[in-house]
C-alpha cells in the first residue's frame, strides 16, 4: 500500500531515534483539568507501536504482556481478541479548528502509545509530579502489565463538515447507516465524530484507557457515550476457542483469522484503489449495541433454539451435520421433509453463500448493565465489525431482516467509523488526512 512498516515496539534493535516530545499544553492542561477531549505529541530515541517512537529505556521496561505491533494496520482489529473492551465515541467541541482536531490526535496518539506499553501516559504519571498539582495519570493501572492493551481510533461521518474542512477527504461509503427493519435506536447511544476502541485482557487497563484519553480531550471533544464490554463473542487466531454470546451458542466460528491474508485482503482492508490516499491500508468500522431479550430467550425450548440459530447448542454444529467448523448444508433434509437448516436461521441468512460472498471480520462482547425498569437484565451483544466497505454490512444487515432471532434481539445504538492505517513512525493518526 506504500505505507511504512512499523517496528516491533519490544524490540529496541530494531526501531531509529526519533526526536522526543512529549503531550502538548493542551494535553496536559486536560490531564490536571478533568474529563473531556484530547492532544498529543510525538515520542522519542526507542520502541515504536503505532508509529510514535518512545525513549529505549521506556520500550526496554514493556511488560511481557505488550500486544504485538500490527505493520501498517492499527491494533486491535486483527491482533487475538481480548477478554474485555471500553468502547467511546466523542464529539469534538464548537468552535474548535482544525488545528485543535489535529494537537488531539497527536496527544492521543503519543498518550495511546505509551498506555499499550504498559507505561503512564505521560512521563512524570501518576506520582512522579508535583505533590500540589493533579497528576498526569490517574493511577488504577498502576503496577498492572499492559494486559495486550490495544486502542483503536476511527473517523465518523460527521467529522468530515465546514468545521475543519474535510468535506473533500470524505470516503464515499463512509455515511450514518440507513434505518433497519427492527431498529430501536437511542441517538444519545449512536454515532459520533471519533471513536476509541480499547481492548484488554483487565478490564481495569481497559477503563484506564478511556479514562485518560478522556482527561486528555478536555476543552476539544467531550463523550458522546461509550459501552463496557466482557467475555469476547468472536476470535481472530485458530489458537482461540470459539466463546459463546449471552444466548448460551458459540459465536464467530466462521469470523476472518488474523492469518488468513487473501480473506483479509479481499474483505477488511482497503486498498489504493478503493478509497482515498489517507485510507489506504485502513478499514471501515461498525457498532451495534443490541439489546438481547434474555428472560423471552430463557423460556424458550432447546429445540426452538437450536432451530433459530441453525446451529447444536452443545457443540456448535450446524443442524445440518459435522462438527462445529463443518461447513453448513443448506440443501441437507432433516427427518420431518424440511431443511434441516431452516430458511429463517441466522447461519444461513448471515452465511457468505447466501450474500454473495460477503465476509465482514467481528470483534463483539458480551455486555450487562443492570437491569431495566421492568426488572430485566439490561444485557446484550455489542457487536464490533471490520470491513472494506461499509456496503458489506449494509447487505448482511438486510439479509437478516427476516431472521427468526430478531425476535428475541433489539438493535439500540449504532455508528460507523472510517479507521485509518496505522501512523508512520514520528506520526499520529490520520496525519494523512489531515495533512500533518
Amino acid at each position: 500500500m506504500g505505507e511504512q512498516q512499523i517496528p516491533d515496539a519490544t524490540d529496541p534493535a530494531s526501531v531509529e531515534p526519533e526526536p522526543q516530545r512529549g503531550l502538548s499544553r493542551r494535553g496536559l492542561m486536560g490531564l490536571a483539568l478533568g474529563a473531556g477531549a484530547a492532544g498529543v505529541a510525538l515520542g522519542a530515541g526507542g520502541g515504536v507501536v503505532g508509529g510514535i517512537a518512545l525513549g529505549r529505556d521506556q520500550a526496554q521496561a514493556a511488560t511481557d504482556a505488550v500486544a504485538p505491533a500490527s505493520g501498517i494496520h492499527q491494533p486491535g482489529i486483527t491482533t487475538p481478541v481480548q477478554d474485555h473492551l471500553h468502547f467511546a465515541a466523542y464529539d469534538m467541541m464548537a468552535r474548535t479548528t482544525r488545528d485543535d482536531l489535529a494537537e488531539l490526535l497527536a496527544d492521543w496518539t503519543y498518550a495511546a502509545t505509551r498506555m499499550m506499553q504498559g507505561l503512564d501516559v505521560s512521563a512524570t504519571g501518576a506520582v512522579g509530579g508535583s505533590p500540589e498539582a493533579p497528576p498526569d495519570d490517574t493511577g488504577e493501572a498502576l503496577g498492572l502489565p499492559a494486559s495486550n492493551l490495544t486502542i483503536t481510533f476511527g473517523f465518523g461521518p460527521s467529522l468530515f463538515d465546514s468545521r475543519f474542512g474535510l468535506e473533500g477527504q470524505r470516503p464515499a461509503g463512509l455515511e450514518r447507516l440507513p434505518a433497519f427493519l427492527g431498529d430501536d435506536l437511542d441517538p444519545l447511544r449512536s454515532d459520533g465524530d471519533l471513536c476509541i476502541q480499547a481492548c484488554a485482557d483487565d478490564p481495569q487497563v481497559a477503563v484506564h484507557a478511556i479514562r485518560n484519553l478522556s482527561r486528555i480531550a478536555f476543552g476539544r471533544a467531550t463523550i458522546r457515550w461509550s459501552q463496557l464490554g466482557f467475555g469476547r463473542t468472536s476470535k481472530t487466531t485458530s489458537d482461540q476457542a470459539t466463546p459463546r454470546n449471552l444466548f448460551g451458542y458459540k459465536d464467530g466460528t466462521a469470523n476472518i483469522l488474523a492469518d488468513d491474508t487473501a480473506a483479509l485482503d479481499e474483505n477488511v482492508w482497503v486498498s489504493a484503489s478503493e478509497g482515498p490516499a489517507w485510507l489506504a491500508g485502513g478499514s471501515y468500522l461498525v457498532a451495534r449495541r443490541i439489546a438481547m431479550l434474555i428472560e423471552t430467550w430463557d423460556r424458550t425450548r432447546l429445540a426452538e433454539q437450536d432451530r433459530v440459530v441453525g446451529r447444536d447448542k452443545a457443540k456448535g454444529a450446524p443442524l445440518s451435520g459435522g462438527d462445529e467448523f463443518t461447513a453448513p448444508d443448506f440443501a441437507a433434509v432433516g427427518s420431518s421433509g424440511k431443511p434441516a437448516i431452516d430458511a429463517r436461521s441466522h447461519v444461513r441468512l448471515a452465511h457468505p453463500d447466501n450474500n454473495g460472498g460477503i465476509r465482514i471480520l467481528r470483534r463483539g462482547y458480551n455486555f450487562v448493565d443492570g437491569t431495566t425498569d421492568l426488572g430485566r437484565l439490561n444485557a446484550g451483544l455489542f457487536f464490533l465489525s471490520f470491513q472494506k466497505s461499509p456496503d458489506s454490512f449494509i447487505t448482511l444487515q438486510r439479509a437478516l431482516s427476516t431472521d427468526a432471532m430478531g425476535e428475541y434481539l433489539r438493535h439500540v445504538g449504532s455508528g460507523l467509523w472510517a479507521v485509518p492505517p496505522a501512523p508512520a513512525a514520528g506520526a499520529s493518526v490520520g496525519a494523512g488526512l489531515l495533512g500533518a
